[in-house]
């Protein structure tokens, strides 16, 4: 199984770094590894700063459960199966979109996590990280 270097951290962070820029919108994107620990963390300039909390715990939330933030959305409103999920371990968990696992060989090597727009722009934005992940 690979591990997730700091080398390719930045990868990553750049490939989401410039997707975030051609949509004009400054982002936080982080990267863990498989144990959810932080490899990098990337505040653009102008940032909002909670976002630095939130892309953290999207890709936290990606590791622990092995799968993207955005499959909670539906299954964490009121009155569905996981309702109140997001208020477990110790409120670290996220659900909704822009968290992305990392896989190598069917095996979740770390995860994504980007914040900083709208739901959609934040999954974009991870997306081409996880392309760059992909493509390496």
């Amino acid at each position: 199984m690979e591990k997730i270097t700091l080398a390719t951290a930045k990868k990553l962070i750049d490939a989401a770094e410039q997707e975030a820029a051609n949509l004009g919108v400054a982002m936080v994107i982080s990267v863990v590894d498989d144990g959810g620990n932080m490899v990098a963390v990337h505040r653009m300039d102008d940032a909002w700063l909670a976002s630095v909390d939130i892309a953290q715990n999207k890709a936290w939330t990606s590791v622990a459960l092995k799968m993207p933030t955005a499959g909670l959305a539906e299954a964490t409103v009121p009155n569905a199966e996981l309702y109140g999920l997001n208020t477990t371990n110790n409120g670290r968990i996220v659900v909704f979109g822009g968290g992305i696992p990392l896989m190598k060989d069917g095996k979740v090597v770390g995860a994504v996590g980007v914040s900083g727009s709208s739901v959609e722009h934040d999954i974009q934005v991870s997306e081409a990280a996880v392309r760059a992940f992909d493509e390496l």
